[in-house]
């Protein structure tokens, strides 16, 4: 998708498609009063075009919903598309970036190649988020899960055009355009790896891809296996792999920008699971296809390391991603058994671990992970993974959740949330929950059982982070979507992308 900034008149651009937001501006305190449709957008002939349909009352401007006008009078555009974006009084940059995630994914089935938007015009919207919000929305609305259909039909939106004549600061909003196309692609490019299947995606081509990712922007990786494991002693992260043909991935990238010796380090650790069968504790079949989406947390953690290497924050950062398959076979650990996790130094001990249940996986290698990104130096850690079924019992597939351990490093980024438009509820790590992860025969055991099962995990990761300031992001309930939405197409999501890109900037602005 080639996307552009325009400063030119919006009736004067001659495209397939225009698309113009509007909102419901009726005064909240009046119960059951009309909606007052305000067209967010102040040039002439565009209100003229759409006066006369909004005043019919058809259209409420409710989220997502869509008005299509032909051949709208006084413009030079083919197509004119009102998309609502909700009450004038909850606007946000968020539901500008939903309302051109719509305006793309209604133009593709439709064969549209190019569109062009209307920056929206209203008061308290931020101008260089707004655009920033209206590259990534585009930039997301055009990617489709259907890879491998033998008559997938490319129906890409080739170009879109911002327009936004009235900006302030030319500069300020294509600077805002490259980095929300940036983080979009990015995005994208975690959305891709979660949808490859697990016979394509092998712990060793996803190092092999992240590996690519890196020569190609300019980062250090480092890519090992079993052997690099063993030598590190990272039996946790070793006792998963024990199971399955595939040889495990250890896959270290860093960013190390000029004039950031001093100052914090910042270590990203992904869940790389390829495919999660539960081991001996084995899944239900019903829906474990999908368990190929197992490893994106890692592939949130490449993306970020991606993107990060072309916005360029003053900051270094280590990536971590642990990537293995958790298979049942004659040789897969099995409950009961002890492992012992990565030492925190030379002369200690690694902690001792009782496998309750196979299926608890994800922590065992976050906790090997975790270790290791310290041990390179890692100052502040958030790790990422699709870690338990709990959390989406807890919240739901809405919000996803977030734990920490330090009340700066998580005001840093609940303050990134206002950027990436993603919800994160923030859940307890409080000693009590220790409790439930005792072991008579073994330092922690990787199940607390079925109560709290989102707060237990994140407290066996609290473990391994020790004093280290620290946020673990449990994304399950947000990292797939099987209904398909008007903004976004159904399937890998790359949700938490965004937001670990803003807390990263966080430390390098």
């Amino acid at each position: 998708m080639n996307i552009n900034l325009s400063f030119n008149s919006i009736s004067a651009s001659a495209t397939e498609l225009l698309a113009v937001f509007a909102v419901d501006a009726s005064d909240p305190k009046v119960r059951g009063g009309q909606p007052a449709i305000r067209l967010l957008a102040s040039d002439a002939a565009l209100q003229s075009a759409a006066e006369a349909v909004l005043r019919g009352g058809e259209f409420k401007a409710e989220p997502c919903e869509t008005l299509l006008l032909h051949s709208p009078g006084g413009l030079a555009a083919v197509r004119l598309l009102v998309v609502g974006l909700g009450k004038a009084g909850k606007l946000t940059p968020h539901e500008v970036r939903k309302g051109v995630g719509t305006a793309v994914r209604f133009a593709k089935p439709r064969g549209l190649k190019e569109v062009a938007l209307v920056t929206p015009e209203a008061d308290g919207l931020d101008p260089r988020l707004t655009i920033r919000a209206m590259a990534e929305g585009a930039v997301l609305g055009d990617f489709d899960s259907d890879t491998y259909r033998s008559d997938r039909k490319d129906r890409s939106v080739e170009k879109v055009d911002v327009l936004a004549p009235g900006s302030p600061d030319r500069e300020a909003a294509g600077a805002a355009l490259r980095e929300g196309v940036i983080v979009a692609e990015s995005q994208n490019f975690a959305r891709t790896l979660v949808n490859e299947p697990g016979n394509r995606l092998t712990p060793t081509v996803l190092g092999q891809r992240a590996a690519e990712m890196c020569r190609e922007f300019g980062l250090e990786c480092e890519v090992d296996s079993a052997d690099k494991m063993r030598e590190l002693k990272m039996g946790a992260f070793l006792s998963v792999t024990q199971g399955s043909e595939e040889p495990p991935a250890l896959i270290v990238m860093r960013y190390s920008p000029s004039g950031a010796t001093d100052g914090p380090v910042l270590g990203l650790v992904g869940k790389g699971i390829t495919f999660d069968t539960g081991g001996i504790s084995i899944k239900p079949a019903d829906s474990m296809e999908k368990m190929k989406y197992d490893m994106a947390g890692g592939a949130c953690m490449i993306a970020a390391m991606r993107a990060i290497a072309q916005l360029q924050p003053r900051v270094r950062v280590i990536g971590i991603v642990c990537a293995a398959e958790n298979m049942p076979s004659g040789k897969a650990q099995k409950p009961g058994d002890v492992q012992i996790a990565m030492p925190a130094g030379p002369d200690q001990p690694g902690k001792s671990i009782e496998i309750i249940n196979t299926d608890a996986e994800g922590r065992l290698v976050l906790a090997d992970g975790i270790t290791y990104a310290k041990q390179l130096g890692a100052t502040h850690l958030m790790d990422a993974a699709t870690l338990t079924g709990a959390i989406g019992i807890a919240l739901g597939l809405i919000n996803a959740g977030g734990f920490s351990n330090d009340e700066d490093a998580w005001a840093r980024f609940a303050t990134g949330l206002k950027t990436s438009g993603e919800r994160f509820w923030r859940m307890p790590v409080e000693d009590d929950y220790r409790e439930l992860i005792k072991s008579q025969i073994a330092d922690i055991k990787n199940s607390g059982g079925r109560y709290g099962g989102a707060v237990t995990a994140a407290m066996f990761l609290k473990e391994f982070a020790g004093e280290t300031p620290w946020i673990h992001l449990d994304i399950a309930g947000v990292s797939w979507s099987d209904e398909a939405k008007p903004w976004l197409a159904s399937g890998p999501t790359g949700a938490g992308l965004r937001s670990i890109v803003e807390w990263i900037r966080s430390y390098g602005n």
